[in-house]
């Protein structure tokens, strides 16, 4: 399952096997893909993540948010859009200012180099028996 922000990227859970020592895990864990315009990333380097093709992929629900806020769904898809337009600007302007993503994770650009952190909560919501092995390779 996976859900794509339009402009920015898509957030999907994952399901990887890890061999341990004496058995292989099954982990599932949180990836985000970037989709950004190239012009607003030339200077930025990106981790590859790619989403398997079994994962299901479905655009951000506008009407879903709109019901959650209680604001009109042209404002909520507008206050989106705009929200990742000012953030891809700072970045193309070399202001690297953190991206909060509420009980998900934080994306941030250190050093040039964009990344998706997960906060630990997110991961261990959802993977419960080796959450540690997923936290690793998140």
């Amino acid at each position: 399952q996976g859900v794509l922000v339009s402009g920015l990227g898509t957030f999907a859970v994952v399901q990887d096997q890890f061999h341990g020592t004496q058995e292989i895990y099954e982990v599932r864990r949180p990836v985000f893909q970037l989709d950004m315009d190239e012009f607003f990333v030339e200077d930025v380097a990106f981790p590859t993540v790619v989403i398997p093709d079994s994962v299901t992929i479905k655009p951000l629900n506008f009407s879903w948010l709109s019901r959650a806020t209680s604001f009109p769904r042209h404002v909520v898809e507008g206050c989106v859009q705009e929200t990742i337009l000012l953030y891809s600007f700072h970045l193309r302007n070399k202001e690297r200012l953190d991206f909060i993503f509420k009980d998900i994770g934080v994306l941030s650009c250190k050093n040039d180099v964009l990344c998706m952190r997960f906060f630990y909560e997110c991961v261990v919501g959802l993977e419960s028996k080796a959450s540690c092995l997923a936290l690793l390779h998140t």
